[in-house]
C-alpha cells in the first residue's frame, strides 16, 4: 500500500504554510487532504483555489454536491464522499440527494439527475460527449455554462480523488461517521 504523509504546520515545507493556517481557520482543522497537498504548495493552492471557484459557479448546494459526489462516487474516493456527505449536511443539503448518490440511484429531481448524468457521461467518456447528450442536458434546464463549469469541478475532484487514492487519506474524525465504500 502507497502512503503520503499528512503535513501539519511545523512539518510543511514553507510555501505551503499559510496555506494550511488558511484551512485552520476554514475548518477549524486541517482536513487530512489538505496536509497531504501541502507537500507541494502548488498543488494545495491549485486545490484551494479550484474548490473556492466552483462554490463560486452558477450551480447552487444541491448542484454542487451532485457534481461533486457524483465524481467521488464514480472515482471510489473512500475520503471524499465521506467528506462531501459531512459538508452536505453543513449545505442543509436533503440528505435523500445525498444518499442517492452516495448509493448511486437515479435522483427524484429530474433537473438534478440531467446533472448527475451529464457529469457521469463527462467522465466516464474523458469529456467526449454527444450532441445528443449536450441536447438532454440543455433540455433539462441547463446550458453551456454548467457544462464548463462541470469541469472545473472535474478538476478539483481529479487532484482529491486521485491524492487520496495514492496517499490513502486517513478519514478525518468529523467524516469518520459517513465512512463509505463502492
Amino acid at each position: 500500500m502507497t502512503t503520503l504523509k499528512v503535513h501539519n504546520i511545523e512539518s510543511a515545507p514553507e510555501g505551503s504554510k499559510p496555506l494550511l493556517e488558511n484551512s485552520q481557520k476554514s475548518f477549524g482543522m486541517i482536513p487530512g487532504l489538505h496536509g497531504v497537498l501541502a507537500a507541494s504548495p502548488k498543488i494545495l493552492e491549485a486545490y484551494q483555489t479550484l474548490h473556492q471557484l466552483f462554490t463560486e459557479t452558477s450551480f447552487n448546494e444541491e448542484e454542487l454536491t451532485v457534481v461533486w459526489q457524483t465524481i467521488n462516487v464514480e472515482h471510489a474516493c473512500h475520503y471524499c464522499v465521506p467528506a462531501h456527505t459531512g459538508i452536505a449536511k453543513m449545505m442543509k443539503v436533503d440528505d435523500t440527494i445525498t444518499e442517492a448518490l452516495r448509493n448511486e440511484t437515479p435522483l427524484a429531481d429530474a433537473k438534478l439527475e440531467a446533472l448527475r448524468t451529464m457529469t457521469l457521461t463527462i467522465v466516464r467518456n474523458r469529456g467526449n460527449v454527444t450532441q445528443e447528450d449536450l441536447d438532454a442536458f440543455y433540455a433539462a434546464g441547463y446550458g453551456e455554462q454548467q457544462v464548463l463549469e462541470i469541469i472545473l469541478g472535474l478538476s478539483q475532484k481529479v487532484i482529491s480523488n486521485y491524492t487520496n487514492h495514492i496517499a490513502h487519506t486517513p478519514v478525518d474524525e468529523p467524516f469518520k461517521k459517513f465512512e463509505w465504500s463502492k
